[in-house]
């Protein structure tokens, strides 16, 4: 799924003004060159665009962090997230059942970079001895991760480049206004609210 430059830098305005607040409200980010685990809490649509959002939520705090995915994904990770199987197996499914059908374990998806207005994930695997770092969408490891039962990190630097990057919203006035007062009313106790 493709954002628009400054939809994607209004989200990002929106995610600065998200940490910024989750800083006042005593809400701690880990320090440099941790992984910190996370959770997908769950699924909600962005109000302007109803395009979907995955939200990751470190375990035992407050700190979250929101992904624009695509609607497969989306999809793939509601099923999951609810215990349902599809009819005929999804691609993800497929990819997890071939990973048990080999021996290959999950041992971890780590997000670990935003570059470009793009997260980044890496699958972490093995079978014995053999390892295996495998690059993917976020959207994507995510889904694996949820069906292998795998731990999902977030690299403490794509949280700051989370916050750093975003540069000055540009767009309408009202836009910008809608977003940031979505954010700012976001309660975490919202967040999966997601239906397909």
């Amino acid at each position: 799924m493709s954002v628009p430059v400054a939809s994607f830098q209004l989200i990002a305005a929106g995610v600065l003004d998200l940490v910024s607040h989750c800083s006042q409200n005593g809400w701690t980010m880990a320090g440099d060159g941790e992984e910190i685990r996370m959770v997908v809490k769950g699924l909600m649509l962005d109000p302007g665009s109803n395009a979907p959002i995955v939200i990751l939520r470190e375990e035992g705090s407050e700190l979250f962090l929101p992904i624009w995915i695509g609607v497969f994904e989306a999809s793939a990770i509601q099923l999951s997230l609810e215990g349902v199987s599809a009819q005929r197996p999804m691609t993800h499914d497929l990819l997890a059942a071939t990973f048990r059908t080999m021996g290959v374990e999950v041992d971890k998806v780590v997000i670990h970079d935003l570059l470009d207005n793009t997260f980044f994930a890496t699958i972490f695997a093995h079978r014995g001895a053999e390892t295996w770092q495998i690059d993917s969408r976020p959207s994507d490891a995510l889904a694996l991760a949820l069906r292998l039962d795998a731990a999902i990190f977030v690299h403490e630097s794509v949280l700051r480049k989370a916050h750093s990057e975003s540069g000055a919203p540009q767009g309408s006035g009202d836009d910008e206004d809608k977003l940031r007062k979505w954010f700012e009313e976001l309660d975490p106790d919202d967040l999966g609210k997601y239906t397909m």
